[in-house]
This record gives C-alpha cells, structure tokens and sequence, in this order.
C-alpha cells in the first residue's frame, strides 16, 4: 500500500462508518478479516507446494550428478 498513514486510514474509516452505518461496521469488519485468513492461507499452501517442487527437482539433480 502506498503510504496512506494515519490521516488518510481516518477518514477511510470515518466513510466507511457513513457509508456502513454503525450496526453493519464489525461485520464487515469480520468478512474482511475472514476474507484475508482465507486469502492468507491460500498462498501459504502454494508457496508450500511450489518450495516442495523445488525440493524435488534439487533431489533428482543431484542424484543424476
């Protein structure tokens, strides 16, 4: 992100408050949040995945060697 700071993360949260509403702010705050774990998680699992082809592929090298 390019450098909002803390102004700018006010006035984000100030419209969002106009916009949501106080009652709807901590679900959506919740489905965010829920939506970045997931997002998180997601990548995790192909970096995993990706590393351990890796690992593969730096094993059958060598052993060809």
């Amino acid at each position: 992100m390019p450098n909002i700071g803390v102004p700018g993360l006010i006035i984000i949260l100030i419209i969002a408050l106009i916009v949501f509403g106080p009652s709807k702010l901590p679900q959506l705050g919740r489905a965010v949040g829920q939506t970045l774990k997931e997002f998180k998680n997601s990548t995790k699992g192909i970096v995993d995945d990706v590393t351990e082809e890796f690992k593969l592929e730096e094993n059958t090298d060598a052993k060809k060697k």
